[in-house]
């Protein structure tokens, strides 16, 4: 098929890259030169694992970036809608969906052959039918189902996992509003055989996609209330969620050879410093204030965000144990993306933890292996990056583990022979607790010498 993707952000530029991987004639639309001249010299503008390879194994053949949002749209069979959905404080804004979709309209005005508009950006339910389905409308005096159609296709990537995610899906979701435009779908996604696809409606499309994050936002909070608690009373969170692992329900036993299965949701069982990123905190509020509207409160979700903005105040609180007064304390922050793989720090824990140093008076560096250039343009030179590791931890009073990055597990080697031994506060549990000298953990009571 001929497909048309606008915005070139996490998920259209992936999205758009792995399906013209599968075959499909793509093109990415974006208003930023910059970024489409980027992508057409295979030089991706967003750091994710295995995208540059993909652009150079695909652009010039079956993929071709632009700014031309009206020649892409003439000459494909279906436009895929992936521009962000930001939350405003009180809803999402739809300011990016109604621009594209009124461009959009505008094409199809012009064009004789029947075109597909779906909408991947995550909105809340009812959004494609009420805001987007309209404008298309309005702006090509065509009517949907009848002169174009309109679907919901959601998508579920894991930044730094997201082309593994999109290459190999756990299901598909695929939303219409008649039959011809599922037809569309389902000939989009016929290049990946057995998977299950859900065809559905365009609302329970978006629906799912909030129950999905929703849930794992969740868990991480349900895990972090009880580190918190285990912290409290003694107890070592770790252990006491691997015992909660092995239970069959969450890791069955193959019955052959009792090896187990481990799903990938157990992960997300696991306690921390906090979730953040452009997903779960934006799309978690956006349900929030959207059962408040529809006059179903959500105390559950409530609670959810609560705890996790309260998380990063753990790592703080270990740290001020130890250093009541911060003031020209040389606090080593290892990790400022809100997880490994991505170089993406929206709502990270670190921006409230190097915030709230700062205002402390400390004296932070900072080190992540992709994500400085991000740091820099939120911090400006407030802070101090090292592009090592060990220059970052060098006379450090206290190193904080935000980013669960795997190199980190190197740490208790390279501060072996420090002296005095720095404090070691792992927010992650990812390092042994005995490994260091002076350990601090999420979940844990005290100090472990």
């Amino acid at each position: 098929m001929r497909v048309s993707v606008i915005g070139t952000g996490y998920v259209g530029l992936v999205s758009g890259a792995c399906l013209a991987m599968k075959g499909h004639d793509v093109v990415c639309v974006d208003k930023v030169q910059q970024k489409i001249g980027q992508i057409n010299a295979c030089t991706p503008p967003i750091h994710e694992d295995g995208l540059a390879d993909l652009l150079c194994q695909t652009v010039g053949q079956t993929l071709h970036g632009t700014t031309d949002l009206r020649d892409a749209v003439l000459n494909s069979d279906i436009s895929l809608i992936a521009v962000g959905t930001p939350f405003d404080g009180n809803e999402i804004d739809l300011r990016y969906i109604r621009d594209v979709s009124r461009q959009i309209g505008e094409v199809i005005k012009d064009k004789d052959a029947y075109h597909v508009v779906v909408v991947k950006s995550t909105v809340v339910p009812g959004t494609t039918d009420t805001v987007v389905t309209p404008i298309l409308e309005e702006a090509s005096g065509k009517r949907a189902g009848q002169d174009f159609g309109i679907g919901m296709n959601p998508e579920f990537l894991k930044e730094g996992e997201a082309i593994t995610d999109f290459m190999h899906p756990d299901r598909i979701v695929i939303g219409g509003g008649d039959d011809r435009a599922i037809a569309a779908m389902d000939e989009l996604y016929s290049v990946f055989p057995n998977v299950d696809i859900v065809r559905t409606n365009p609302a329970t499309a978006e629906m799912i996609k909030y129950t999905a994050n929703s849930l794992l936002a969740t868990l991480i909070s349900f895990s972090n209330e009880i580190g918190n608690l285990c912290a409290k009373v003694g107890v070592d969170v770790v252990e006491a969620m691997e015992g909660m692992h092995l239970d069959k329900r969450f890791t069955p036993i193959l019955p052959e050879n009792a090896e187990r299965i481990w799903p990938g949701f157990i992960t997300y069982l696991a306690a921390g410093c906090g979730f953040g990123g452009s997903c779960f905190p934006k799309d978690v509020k956006a349900l929030i204030a959207y059962g408040e509207n529809a006059g179903s409160p959500m105390p559950l979700l409530n609670a959810v965000m609560q705890t996790n903005n309260k998380q990063p105040g753990q790592m703080l609180d270990r740290l001020k144990s130890h250093f009541p007064d911060l003031r020209g304390k040389r606090i080593a922050v290892l990790g400022l993306a809100f997880k490994p793989g991505t170089d993406d720090i929206r709502e990270s824990p670190a921006l409230t933890i190097v915030h709230k140093l700062l205002t402390e008076q400390a004296e932070v560096v900072a080190y992540d292996p992709v994500a400085r250039h991000e740091a820099e343009a939120h911090f400006s030179d407030s802070i101090a990056y090292e592009d090592e590791l060990s220059r970052a931890i060098e006379g450090a009073d206290a190193l904080m583990i935000v980013t669960r990055w795997p190199e980190f597990s190197k740490l208790p080697e390279l501060v072996k022979t420090f002296v005095p031994q720095p404090l070691v506060i792992d927010g992650r549990r990812m390092i042994p607790k005995d490994s260091v000298a002076n350990y601090e953990g999420i979940g844990l009571q005290g100090l472990v010498r």
